[in-house]
């Protein structure tokens, strides 16, 4: 990242290997309307940047586009595999992809572009990109006009700030392209049960930093919310909304 790095970043981007197998079964898809929205419906190939496991892939493939999946983790890519056999991927980042020159119509990222580096990211997807080519970014973030959601968003607060989806990296992308910019929101529920959604916030990278005492320490404090809150107490599942917005990025 441009300016000073925060501590313990790097670690951070690179913890989701270990966490692969949970972060594949327990974080949210994506809504069609918001993919839809990134790709205007008339973009073929697709480059999926920082794809994880899949999650936005197989909404891209299920919409019909021609899909290259990239990860700088292979353990995550091995579950996308799993998930979709069918798709290719290559190990590469985002200031160094893996892709052709004008290869591809759309660079999409769910969940990711706040571990990007902008001026460098930005060169290499401007290079891959065709001409009227976009950059889609994307996020689903918990809905914390939700009391019990509220709430956890306390419990977690400390070890949390800072280290969520950073969505003003949007802001970074469009001065670097050059591009305009255009906004979608939608949103999308999860049914979970309270564990699962334990488990879920275990796949956060603040988290799988953690040593095993501190990480078992705090996420018995969300089993604790779980089981006390009004909106949570009793339930065997649990509903789990959250907001996506979508940005779609043509540089100019």
């Amino acid at each position: 990242m441009t300016g000073p790095v925060e501590p313990g970043f790097a670690a951070r981007a690179r913890s989701f290997g270990a966490v692969a197998t949970g972060y594949a079964a327990l974080r949210p898809t994506y809504p069609v309307d918001a993919v839809a929205f990134l790709l205007e419906a008339r973009r073929e190939r697709v480059l999926d940047l920082g794809a994880g496991t899949g999650l936005l892939t197989e909404v891209v493939a299920g919409l019909g586009h021609d899909v290259l999946a990239v990860d700088p983790s292979p353990e995550m890519l091995a579950q996308l595999t799993v998930r979709l056999p069918g798709v290719r991927t290559a190990v590469g980042t985002a200031e160094s992809l893996p892709a052709d020159s004008g290869s591809v119509d759309a660079v999409l990222a769910g969940q990711a572009a706040h571990w990007f580096d902008p001026p460098p990211a930005a060169r290499e997807i401007r290079r891959v990109l065709r001409p009227s080519g976009v950059l889609g970014l994307v996020w689903n973030t918990r809905d914390a006009r939700v009391p019990w959601i509220a709430a956890l968003e306390e419990v977690i607060a400390d070890e949390a700030r800072g280290h969520e989806a950073d969505q003003g990296v949007v802001d970074r992308f469009a001065e670097e392209l050059d591009a305009e910019v255009d906004v979608l929101e939608s949103g999308i529920v999860q049914r979970l049960t309270p564990e699962d959604v334990v488990a879920g916030i275990a796949t956060r990278s603040y988290v799988a930093v953690m040593d095993d005492a501190r990480r078992e320490e705090f996420l018995s404090g969300v089993r604790q919310l779980l089981a006390g809150h009004p909106g949570t107490a009793g339930r065997s599942e649990i509903d789990l909304p959250y907001v996506t917005r979508a940005y779609r990025l043509t540089p100019r």
